[in-house]
């Protein structure tokens, strides 16, 4: 398959927590603040123009044309630094960005398979829309949700998504997969519960030619440099999707079904 140009190649970068002392289990996922405002200055260095996932989405699907030379820019899960310094530093910037929100881990006394963390509230969630933030729904409870069956995934979907509706007020339309997690099952239930879109992980540049409902991002890790995100701008450093799924992973979904199987529903980290 011939490598798509640089024009079309679009940096969809996915962010954890941004904290100094994060818990050890999402450590490898967390930047430091001095990290995460060089890679934003690394972003507006690129000329590159930030859009939230629904204007990418809406172009895959035949919606309107995106502005040169976009970057998508994502927060997974919903951590205390979110509402706050994040989503601030963000806007000082005019940088439009997307949060994908555990509701289970957000709502004490509902639980989650996220391990402890300091997260935001879900009633923080409109002050994320105020600072330029789309919301989208990022499971219940954070499950592998290629290993569940059809009523518990039916459940993670519409639950969490019908939850930041009610907090919002308004339709929230767009889905991530815990740990990028999906099957074509899992996307075909993502359509039916109606979202317009779903992110995977994939580790690879998005594209004009990337599915909808599998979205292709960049994972950025505390090891990574601000020159391995120049380089994402530039639409270099990763492969670029749409791409068939490896035999590896498709042998992983196999085994992490088995083991669900026996075992239960489990935290993948």
């Amino acid at each position: 398959m011939t490598r798509p140009p640089e024009s079309a190649r679009v940096p969809v970068l996915l962010y954890h927590a941004v904290m100094d002392d994060p818990p050890a289990w999402i450590a490898e996922f967390t930047v430091t603040p001095r990290q995460f405002t060089a890679q934003l200055d690394a972003v507006t260095a690129a000329g590159r123009t930030a859009v939230p996932v629904g204007a990418l989405a809406g172009r895959l699907t035949g919606g309107a044309p995106l502005p040169p030379r976009p970057v998508v820019l994502t927060f997974d899960d919903g951590f205390a630094d979110l509402p706050g310094p994040t989503a601030e530093a963000l806007a000082e910037r005019a940088l439009p960005a997307t949060a994908y929100l555990t509701t289970g881990a957000l709502t004490p006394g509902s639980g989650s398979l996220l391990p402890p963390a300091p997260m935001m509230t879900l009633a923080q969630a409109p002050a994320l829309e105020r600072l330029g933030m789309e919301i989208g729904a990022h499971t219940v409870t954070h499950p592998q949700l290629d290993t569940l069956r059809a009523p518990q995934l039916d459940r993670e979907l519409r639950e969490s998504k019908a939850v930041l509706e009610d907090v919002l007020g308004h339709e929230v339309a767009h889905l991530a997969y815990p740990h990028g997690y999906n099957s074509r099952a899992v996307r075909r239930a993502a359509r039916r519960a109606g979202y317009a879109s779903a992110v995977a992980v994939r580790h690879a540049l998005s594209s004009g030619a990337d599915e909808p409902y599998r979205i292709a991002r960049l994972i950025v890790r505390r090891s990574h440099t601000v020159a391995d995100v120049t380089a994402w701008l530039a639409g270099e450093g990763a492969r670029v999707a749409p791409f068939p799924d490896s035999a590896a992973t498709v042998g992983w979904r196999l085994y992490r079904r088995a083991r669900a199987a026996a075992r239960g529903p489990r935290f993948a980290g």
